[in-house]
């Protein structure tokens, strides 16, 4: 029979030295290694996690590991971390976690994963593979169909039943994690898969390159054909251009076609705020969707247009939409639209070089005269409803924190302050719970931005209620040393249900709560507390943020949430 070699067929031939290791891999490895062992290949140098007992033995493998470790104190806010990290980097960020009640308590976590596309690799330990199943051997913590509960909130699931299966596993999901849209993955492993010794070689590098999602050229051109022609182009920015790094491509698109461009919540920093074509982020005004719906031809980048972006689903489009979007189920999900499934940055580069090649552009002089009036028109309203202890806060907190700082906020009144009238100044670096909507998010996640770059001091904003979900990682604060400050803005409650019931009912049931002395209970974990004021906000967050290691800040106030517009 003859031999044939084709071009195209990939041959790869260990080297000497490779055989010599594989055939001598060094003793005392068991399931867990390989865990470790194909992350450290695959790029990983951070993992957070929360060990349980089925998952002792990736944990008992970290330490013959050159990974970085970063354990919290509740798998959910483990998961909040892991999340901050995947969105600070871009980068996996492995979670590993053991079984039952611990995966199940990652849920929360994974969903906010999910709705901010982060890419997060959840590692889960399973009960031995003779349990599996479900009630047969009564194993502790034994699920009947464990991966069932994370199949509704994850990109993907993986399941391992032998050891030879670990590295492949793990390399597909941290493929599907880094696949535009990027999002969260589950692998799950059983018990006895990671405690056995094992003789197979060490992992070395792995391969998980993930396909780019590129747009079709015959779109790009009708797209740029729109635009150019538009009288009155617009351009809503939302996540996906932060997370592809498209910042700069947008500005650039924008100029040329003179396009005003207002960014989602999700999509903060992705424009500058005090550009003159920058509607900035005012999407719960009127006065902003009525801009927006008097565009002929409205470009979204990034965006699914969901209940927040499209204020409250009053948005109406009356000119054409072009949407642009990595995610396939959300391309043309809420409205008709010349949908282009595709990575957000490369879509920009590709409609970017249409344009320069037929050397089209759209010079507007009135388009920054049109931004002007709509921000003034927003500005009046706003100013109308006499909340400048509010806009004060905001403000004092903007001040404070340096421009290249990341800040996370949780689910309450002052972050749902900053989703409209906060600049994040700087790409990437302002992130909330807003996707999924739990609480909890700010200060853990936080961590989790620090762990990721130490390098600059973080921000975490919560209210009295949410900052009770998170208490327990102070310790973790204080046992790691990182450089958050937590702004904690203690009204004695629940401030957005008070207010909501109070408006729908007339009465807050179930809101009101006892709390503890923040600033005592910080410092009873080493972490320095200070009470402050509206007045003194500034300089006690500046202060905090300028010194090393965790602090607390607490702001007693009661804010009020502006009022919305949805309706002309």
């Amino acid at each position: 029979m003859t031999d044939m070699t084709h071009d195209h067929d990939i041959v790869l031939r260990p080297t000497a030295a490779q055989t010599t290791a594989a055939l001598n891999p060094p003793p005392g490895r068991n399931g867990g290694d390989l865990v470790v062992e194909t992350l450290q290949g695959l790029g990983a140098t951070t993992v957070f996690g929360l060990p349980g007992q089925h998952a002792l033995g990736m944990f008992d493998a970290l330490r013959r590991s050159s990974l970085t470790y970063v354990g919290l104190r509740v798998e959910n806010n483990t998961g909040f971390a892991a999340d901050a990290y995947g969105r600070i980097t871009g980068e996996v960020a492995p979670l590993l976690l053991s079984t039952g009640p611990g995966a199940l308590t990652s849920l929360a976590a994974l969903q906010e994963a999910a709705a901010g596309s982060s890419p997060v690799l959840a590692i889960g330990s399973q009960v031995p593979v003779a349990g599996l199943g479900g009630g047969r051997h009564g194993y502790l913590h034994e699920l009947r169909d464990q991966q069932a509960s994370f199949r509704d909130v994850v990109k993907s699931v993986h399941t391992v039943r032998t050891q030879s299966q670990i590295p492949s596993a793990i390399a597909a999901a941290w493929e599907s994690a880094l696949t535009a849209p990027h999002g969260p993955v589950w692998v799950e492993i059983p018990q006895d898969v990671l405690l056995a010794e094992t003789s197979l070689p060490v992992v070395t590098a792995v391969d998980a390159t993930p396909d780019e999602v590129v747009p079709r050229p015959e779109l790009t051109a009708v797209a740029a054909d729109l635009l150019v022609r538009a009288e009155r182009p617009a351009i809503i920015a939302g996540g996906g251009v932060v997370r592809s790094d498209a910042s700069g491509k947008l500005l650039a698109l924008a100029e040329r076609l003179n396009a005003p461009v207002v960014t989602t919540f999700g999509g903060k920093g992705a424009f500058p705020w005090e550009h003159p074509l920058s509607l900035q982020s005012w999407l719960e005004d009127r006065h902003t969707t009525d801009f927006l719906e008097d565009a002929d031809v409205l470009l979204v980048v990034g965006s699914g247009l969901g209940e927040l972006s499209s204020n409250y689903h009053t948005f109406e489009p009356r000119g054409r939409v072009i949407q642009i979007e990595a995610d396939l189920g959300k391309l043309e999900s809420n409205h008709p639209a010349l949908g282009i499934h595709a990575d957000a940055r490369l879509a920009l580069s590709a409609l970017l070089e249409t344009l320069l090649e037929t050397g089209a552009e759209r010079p507007d002089p009135a388009a920054p005269e049109r931004v002007r009036g709509a921000l003034a028109a927003v500005r009046e309203r706003i100013d109308g409803q006499g909340l400048t202890l509010e806009q004060d806060v905001l403000a004092a907190v903007r001040a404070a924190l340096p421009d290249g700082s990341p800040s996370f906020w949780d689910m309450t009144i002052l972050a749902y302050w900053a989703w409209s009238a906060f600049d994040a100044r700087r790409p990437n670096t302002m992130h909330s719970a807003q996707g999924a909507g739990g609480l909890g998010y700010g200060f853990p996640a936080a961590l989790g931005a620090a762990a990721a770059d130490p390098t600059r001091p973080v921000l975490a904003v919560s209210g009295d209620g949410g900052a009770m979900y998170s208490i327990a990682e102070l310790a973790t604060a204080r046992q790691y040393n990182l450089d958050v400050t937590w702004l904690i803005v203690d009204d004695g409650g629940y401030g957005i249900l008070r207010e909501y019931m109070a408006d729908a009912f007339g009465e807050a049931t179930g809101t009101e709560l006892a709390r503890p002395d923040f600033v005592a209970l910080a410092e009873s974990f080493g972490v320095p507390g200070v009470r402050t004021s509206p007045e003194a906000l500034r300089g006690d967050l500046a202060k905090a943020l300028a010194q090393p290691g965790p602090s607390v800040v607490v702001l007693p106030a009661v804010l009020r949430m502006f009022a919305p517009t949805h309706l002309s």
